[in-house]
């Protein structure tokens, strides 16, 4: 099977099956020196794990990680980290009655028609719990960005018609709740939407959005490496997105250009230590997101991931199955009745990989900062 791995330089590769002995990622590119521990991995995986609260799914997996390789006296070597996450709480016979029935919404049938066969116990390669090894990786991507300044932070922006407040919006509040949104008025106008549509048995989508800060400008390149575009990539990866937009996004398309351009001032900044003023440039407002010609611009990048409602959902559905006959299903097990509470996580892992791997590709961008690195007038 090809397409399982991502990046250039910090690249990664996941592995394993949903019902299978484990899932795990092999990390590739990390520098050397960069202090990590299996404490770093699981508050990431700690936030993505089922049984979190009744919108999750029971299913109760622990989601411990253990480092194989690639980490010695609790620092990364430079070489491959290995990651491993043991599946613990599989019951693949919720799964057998619909071994030859294609659900709405999956993957079951395009699986099929590709490869010949699926694996029907959960989804196989194209369940949501893959998503578990690129959150480990994502956490080691984090650490490599923190320690460089940068910091990626996502959270639920809506459920369904609930949308969280500018008003009231309180990054703090993020976390303490069950649906991840960081405006607790709408986390309990959200819950009890959910809790009308469990009732009904069926399910709800939403929007996560994630802001980067700290990105030094220029980071991207201006045709096909832009980084917008490979965010999109990134988190169009993620099995149950169907949209991505960057700033103002779709709403640029119903916007003068005398509305969407942001103007440019010099911002006064004292630099440590320093007596002097030193102007900086940056921008009035930021509907581009962060981005310019596919080029970080020093601003927040900003962007929003839309999640379809959960395809697992526990009335009647019109269906056919792999033979041809026209089938009635209902699907049983263990189920979310929504993605998003737990997506939160990925799409920041996603941003972060996607982040670390172009700050990396763009130290060769210019030959005084490489002369720089190699020591100056001694290179060449």
């Amino acid at each position: 099977m090809a397409g399982s791995s991502y990046g250039t330089i910090f690249r990664i590769t996941t592995w394993g099956e949903s019902h299978g002995k484990g899932i795990g990622v092999v990390v590739d590119g990390c520098p050397a020196g960069l202090p990590l521990s299996e404490e770093d991995i699981q508050r990431y995986l700690d936030r993505r794990k089922p049984g979190q609260s009744r919108f999750t799914t029971a299913r109760q997996e622990g989601d411990q990680a253990e480092i194989l390789s690639g980490v010695f006296e609790g620092k990364t070597t430079g070489t491959p980290i290995a990651l491993e996450i043991r599946n613990k709480d599989q019951r693949s016979q919720d799964y057998g009655e619909i071994m030859d029935i294609y659900r709405p919404g999956h993957a079951d049938y395009t699986f099929d028609q590709k490869y010949g066969f699926r694996d029907y116990r959960g989804g196989g390669r194209s369940s949501g719990r893959e998503t578990a090894g690129r959150v480990a990786a994502g956490a080691v991507a984090a650490k490599l960005l923190e320690s460089l300044g940068v910091k990626v932070r996502a959270y639920t922006r809506s459920i369904g018609p609930v949308v969280i407040s500018p008003e009231r919006m309180d990054l703090a509040e993020r976390d303490k709740n069950r649906l991840y949104m960081p405006d607790a008025q709408a986390a309990l106008e959200a819950e009890a939407y959910l809790e009308t549509l469990m009732a009904e048995k069926d399910s709800s989508g939403g929007v996560v959005e994630c802001v980067i800060e700290g990105m030094p400008v220029g980071i991207g390149e201006p045709v096909f490496e832009k980084l917008d575009a490979n965010l999109a990539k990134a988190i169009l990866s993620i099995g149950a997105v169907k949209g991505f937009e960057i700033g103002s996004g779709f709403q640029a398309a119903s916007m003068r250009g005398s509305e969407n351009n942001d103007a440019f001032c010099l911002e006064e900044k004292t630099p440590d230590g320093g007596l002097a003023f030193q102007p900086r440039t940056v921008k009035q407002t930021n509907h581009s997101g962060g981005t310019l010609g596919g080029m970080s611009d020093g601003s927040p990048i900003v962007f929003r991931a839309a999640f379809k409602p959960t395809p697992s959902i526990a009335r009647p559905q019109q269906t056919v199955d792999r033979f041809g006959k026209e089938r009635e299903i209902v699907i049983k097990g263990r189920h979310d009745p929504i993605i998003v509470p737990r997506a939160v996580v990925v799409v920041e892992a996603m941003a972060a990989l996607t982040a670390a791997d172009m700050l990396l590709l763009s130290m060769t961008s210019r030959l005084d900062r490489i002369r720089a690195f190699f020591g100056g007038d001694q290179v060449g």
